[in-house]
C-alpha cells in the first residue's frame, strides 16, 4: 500500500489512495449518475451535475462511459440558458430485456419487456396438469418462446423473474404450493440450468404488488396491500415503500386466515381459510353447486354483462366475503390503499359493490378515514409485470456495482 504523512503540530495525517478505493469511487459515482437518467431522463450533463453535486468533468467522462457501454443514449438538444443548447441524455430501454412469467395454478401467463418495463410481447396458456413434469416443460417452452420474441440487444436476456402460488425460500425452492400439490421444487436452479440465466422467484402475490407498485394503482403509495384473487387468495404487503416479508420470509399467506371456525378442509391443513370463500374456485364451486351451467370466470362474467340476476347475485356473495377478509387486512395494517388483483380482477364491475359495502362495515372508522379499495390497474398482469421488475432490479444492480458493464 503506497502513501504520504507529514506532522503538523504533534498531529501525524496519513494520506492514502489505493487502486480499489478509486474504482469503488467510480463505480459508486457511476450509480449515481445512472440513477439521476432513470429517474429524470431527458436531461444533459449540466443536469446531472445539479442534480448530483458531481463535478462536471466527472459526469462528463461518466456519462461517456455509459453512452460506451450502450446504456445511455444522446438525443436531440434542450433549451439553452443563455449559451450553447446542452445534448440531452436518455436510458437506452433497449440495451436489453426481462422476461416476467406468473406460474397460476392452471395457467401460465408470461411478458417480454425492455429495461424499462414495457412490454414487447405477451403470451398466455392453460396449464392443463399440475403434474410436476409437465408444467416445467410447458414453463419452459413459454420462456423459449417469449426469448424467440426478443430483438438483438447489448444485453440480451438479462433474467427471468417468476412468481408462484407459493411459499418460497431465499433460494429460490417452491417449499409447499397447496393449490398445485407441490412441495419442494428447485425451481430457480431447474430455469437457470435450463437457460443459463439469472433467475429470482417469488410468491405471486408478493410479484403482484410489486408490479402495482411499480407500474400500476400502487405508484408513490407508502402502505398499500396486494390481494391476488385468483384459484387461491394471497397478499403482497408493501409497507413505507418495502415489501414486508417477515421474520422467515413467509408473510404474506392470508388467504389462509380463518373466517370461519368450523369451516371447509383446505389443502394447507386449516379450515375455514378465506380463499375457500372468496377465490375463482370458491366462484366456481358455487356456481356448479346452483346449476347455473357455466364453468369458467369468462363466462360467468359474460352471463352477468348480459343480466343473468342469478349470476349477478353469486358474484354478490363472493364479493361480500372478499370484502369482509379485506376489513381484517384493513384493521391489522392500517395501509392506504388495498388492490384487487389477479384473475378474479376481470369481474370488477359484479364485485366492487358488495366488496366496498362488506369492507365499510366491517372496518374500523379511523382505519377507513382515508383508506381507498382499487381493483388493479394492470388488471390480471400484475404479478407477471412484477416478475419482471425482478429480473430487470437484478440487472441494475449488478451494472450499479460494475459487474456487468460493457467494455
Amino acid at each position: 500500500m503506497s502513501g504520504s504523512s507529514h506532522t503538523d503540530g504533534g498531529h501525524t495525517e496519513v494520506k492514502q489512495k489505493t487502486t480499489g478505493d478509486l474504482s469503488l469511487i467510480k463505480k459508486m459515482n457511476t450509480a449515481i449518475v445512472l440513477d439521476a437518467v432513470l429517474r429524470h431522463a431527458p436531461l444533459s450533463r449540466a443536469e446531472i451535475s445539479e442534480r448530483t453535486g458531481l463535478n462536471k468533468a466527472t459526469v462528463s467522462s461518466l456519462v461517456q462511459d455509459l453512452i460506451d457501454s450502450q446504456l445511455v443514449l444522446e438525443t436531440g438538444t434542450g433549451e439553452s440558458s443563455g449559451g450553447r443548447k446542452p445534448v440531452m441524455l436518455v436510458f437506452d430501454r433497449k440495451a436489453g430485456y426481462a422476461i416476467g412469467i406468473d406460474l397460476g395454478v392452471n395457467y401460465i401467463r408470461g411478458v417480454l419487456t425492455d429495461l424499462e418495463g414495457q412490454v414487447v410481447a405477451e403470451l398466455e396458456r392453460a396449464l392443463k396438469q399440475r403434474e410436476l413434469k409437465y408444467a416445467l416443460e410447458q414453463l419452459s417452452a413459454c420462456i423459449r418462446e417469449l426469448m424467440d420474441e426478443a430483438e438483438g440487444s447489448a444485453y440480451g436476456i438479462v433474467g427471468i423473474g417468476i412468481g408462484v402460488p407459493g411459499i418460497v425460500d431465499g433460494e429460490g425452492t417452491i417449499l409447499f404450493a397447496p393449490n398445485l400439490e407441490w412441495q419442494d421444487v428447485e425451481l430457480k436452479s431447474y430455469i437457470e440450468e435450463q437457460f443459463g440465466l439469472p433467475v429470482t422467484i417469488d410468491n405471486e402475490a408478493n410479484a403482484g404488488a410489486q408490479g402495482e407498485q411499480k407500474y400500476g394503482a400502487g405508484r408513490h403509495i407508502a402502505h398499500q396491500i396486494y390481494v391476488s384473487a385468483g384459484a387461491g387468495i394471497g397478499t403482497g404487503i408493501i409497507l413505507n415503500k418495502e415489501l414486508y416479508q417477515g421474520a422467515s420470509g413467509y408473510s404474506g399467506e392470508l388467504g389462509h386466515l380463518s373466517i370461519e371456525v368450523d369451516g371447509k378442509p383446505c389443502r394447507c391443513g386449516n379450515q375455514g381459510c378465506w380463499e375457500l370463500y372468496a377465490s375463482e374456485n370458491a366462484l366456481l364451486e358455487q356456481a356448479a353447486e346452483l346449476g347455473l351451467g357455466y364453468d369458467n370466470l369468462d363466462a360467468l362474467v359474460a352471463a352477468a354483462d348480459s343480466g343473468h340476476e342469478e349470476v349477478r347475485a353469486l358474484f354478490g356473495r363472493i364479493g361480500r366475503y372478499l370484502g369482509a377478509g379485506i376489513a381484517n387486512i384493513v384493521n391489522v395494517f392500517n395501509p392506504n390503499v388495498v388492490i384487487i388483483g389477479n384473475r378474479m380482477s376481470r369481474a370488477s364491475a359484479w364485485l366492487r359493490e358488495a366488496v366496498l359495502e362488506e369492507a365499510q362495515k366491517r372496518t374500523l372508522s379511523y382505519h377507513r378515514s382515508q383508506l381507498q379499495i382499487l381493483f388493479a390497474e394492470l388488471h390480471d398482469q400484475s404479478a407477471v409485470r412484477g416478475a419482471a421488475y425482478y429480473a430487470i432490479r437484478a440487472f441494475f444492480t449488478k451494472i450499479k456495482s460494475g459487474q456487468q458493464l460493457l467494455r
